[in-house]
């Protein structure tokens, strides 16, 4: 029990020494501000396969894991712009948004290079034509599990159609959207934290960081849509016109510093693992070195 509260206490100093919460504001609003050109970025790519309403379902997978009273405002917004744009995927617009867009994984970057203690050493132009790439590779991603969300409902009544026993699970499978988004959220984090920082980290020691991340995800989610219910009128409030952006704000800088954290978990197992190899290995030599010592002792003996 004593080693799990050193372990807590000097992972939150680690996540205070690399200064966590303000990595996370930049997270949160690097997040805010790449959000529609990312939406952007899907469109124009929909609209270049010839499937612009698969946008919307990705957009509406994207939300899907957000709270619903943080979700709707922008939803409405984020609908707007995406039926009343240019589709074209090369237009300057879209060009820019791509860049736009790239400063969201360029946050996540700088976050996690501090949170293992990498030192970038590439040139930064390569780390925004990776960006960029990673952005794409998202929206293409994000839209084959929209097409996959939009062709299951046609597929389950297919099945229905020669199996009707079928039909009580139902409900089932329309909460196979919700799998869907863990899916996502879930391969986001593993590249996010593979691909990103400065020091590739290895896919074993991953894991406990991006369970709690997405555990403590699931929780924050929960927890600020209940505090909202109860409270959302002290936005109101406080900021006026500008609570809809506020609340999303501060709800980003949430999951942003609960993402920073697990990248400071995992740095944390990574280092008592080293340490505890390095003991074993001392503890070895200096066998080793003992046994050296007492041979001559037995030799004249």
């Amino acid at each position: 029990m004593r080693s799990t509260f050193k372990f807590i206490y000097e992972t939150a100093n680690r996540f205070l020494a690399h200064d966590g919460w303000a990595i996370a504001s930049h997270i949160a609003l690097s997040a805010l501000t790449s959000l529609f050109p990312f939406l952007i970025v899907v469109t124009a790519l929909a609209g270049f396969f010839g499937s612009e309403e698969l946008a919307q379902e990705t957009a509406k997978l994207m939300f899907l894991a957000w709270p619903k009273e943080v979700a709707d405002p922008i939803a409405g917004e984020v609908f707007r712009v995406l039926t009343e744009r240019n589709h074209g995927l090369l237009t300057l617009g879209t060009l820019a948004a791509f860049y736009f867009a790239s400063s969201g994984v360029e946050s996540l970057r700088i976050g996690l290079n501090r949170a293992y203690g990498g030192v970038e050493k590439r040139p930064w132009y390569w780390l925004r034509f990776q960006s960029i790439l990673y952005i794409l590779a998202g929206a293409a991603v994000m839209l084959v599990f929209a097409f996959l969300v939009v062709l299951g409902p046609l597929i389950w009544s297919i099945v229905l159609r020669y199996v009707p026993t079928l039909e009580p699970f139902t409900r089932e499978v329309t909460l196979l959207s919700y799998a869907v988004t863990g899916v996502a959220a879930t391969g986001a984090l593993v590249g996010a934290h593979r691909l990103l920082p400065a020091q590739p980290q290895p896919l074993h020691r991953l894991a406990p960081g991006i369970i709690l991340t997405l555990t403590l995800w699931l929780a924050g989610g929960f927890g600020f849509g209940a505090y909202l219910r109860s409270f959302a009128g002290n936005y109101v409030t406080t900021y006026a016109g500008l609570a809809t952006v506020m609340i999303a704000l501060v709800f980003l800088y949430t999951m942003a510093a609960i993402f920073l954290l697990g990248g400071e978990v995992n740095a944390m197992l990574a280092e008592l693992v080293a340490k505890r190899r390095a003991a074993r290995q001392g503890l070895g030599s200096a066998s080793g070195a003992n046994s050296r010592a007492r041979s001559p002792v037995s030799e004249k003996i």
